[in-house]
């Protein structure tokens, strides 16, 4: 059998529905797929190929994570590769998209350390209803939906930019109606989308079935990924209707993000096919 590391995290601060159902299925391809906590991962003669999955402590370790990914690469191929990793981990990348013209939600970013209030940063914007998350995180880790005419919103911003660069964003009423969709990319295609239930800190995740994916979605989605699309084995565009109806880009998940396997035995059935070519396609095998 092929070896093989999926990166997780020990505790996971949630369960992995897909955890076992990928196991059970790249194992019965013949892969020898195991668990490899990232922080525990520190064998620096181990050449087995890595793909990263649960690795949803990294944001409280980022210059570790780093460093464990570039040693990983360093004797091993890794997927998502280190060049993603590292772009896509601070999403400042959102500014960057939208310069190229991708309509992405309306983004402040606001660095560590701004003394500025919340209703001073929006004035401009004359944003009323927001959401506030960190530039660095993952799932809903200290993401809030606030109010910039309150006082004590302006104290939690203000708390929260004392420790971290924080995103600003204003509340798009669409994602309690047709709702925020995650669109599910998997080696070269889009396999599927899930509605995401609004989430902030603290909250549970709540997602559809597998749903279509619209034609505006898909062309979206494409655009998003044009640049990068050859490097990946894997990514999640998180999209919901602007304003004018129109898609418009929340998130762009190419570390570790959840691809709602269950939901997709397609997409299930797609990774294992491309892990099991790279895997064969490496010169070491």
């Amino acid at each position: 059998m092929i070896p093989l590391k999926i990166a997780t995290c020990r505790p996971l601060p949630e369960a992995d529905v897909d955890e076992q159902l990928l196991l059970d299925a790249l194992r019965a391809e013949g892969i020898d797929a195991r668990l490899t906590p990232w922080r525990e991962d520190v064998d620096s003669e181990d050449a087995t190929p890595t793909i990263i999955r649960s690795t949803w402590d990294y944001i409280h370790h980022v210059p570790d994570f780093f460093r464990w990914a570039e040693a990983v690469s360093l004797r091993a191929p890794l997927w998502n590769p280190l060049d993603i990793i590292r772009r896509n981990a601070h999403k400042s990348y959102l500014l960057e998209l939208q310069e190229r013209g991708i309509p992405v939600t309306p983004t402040i970013l606001a660095h560590r350390g701004d003394q500025r209030t919340l209703a001073a940063m929006v004035a401009e914007s004359r944003w009323v209803d927001v959401v506030v998350k960190p530039a660095v995180g993952a799932g809903s880790f200290e993401t809030y939906r606030l109010r910039s005419d309150d006082s004590r919103c302006n104290e939690l911003f203000s708390k929260l930019c004392a420790e971290r660069d924080v995103l600003i964003q204003p509340y798009l009423p669409s994602v309690e109606g047709y709702g925020e969709r995650a669109l599910v990319w998997i080696d070269g295609e889009f396999t599927h989308a899930v509605r995401k239930s609004p989430r902030f800190a603290d909250g549970a995740e709540s997602v559809s079935e597998a749903l279509p994916i619209s034609s505006a979605e898909v062309a979206l989605g494409h655009a998003v990924l044009h640049d990068v699309a050859d490097q990946l084995l894997y990514a999640r565009v998180d999209v919901a209707p602007g304003v004018d109806g129109m898609p418009v880009l929340m998130e762009l998940e190419l570390i570790e993000p959840s691809l709602f396997l269950m939901q997709s035995p397609r997409a299930l059935r797609r990774l294992v096919e491309g892990i099991g070519r790279r895997l064969q396609s490496d010169a070491r095998y």
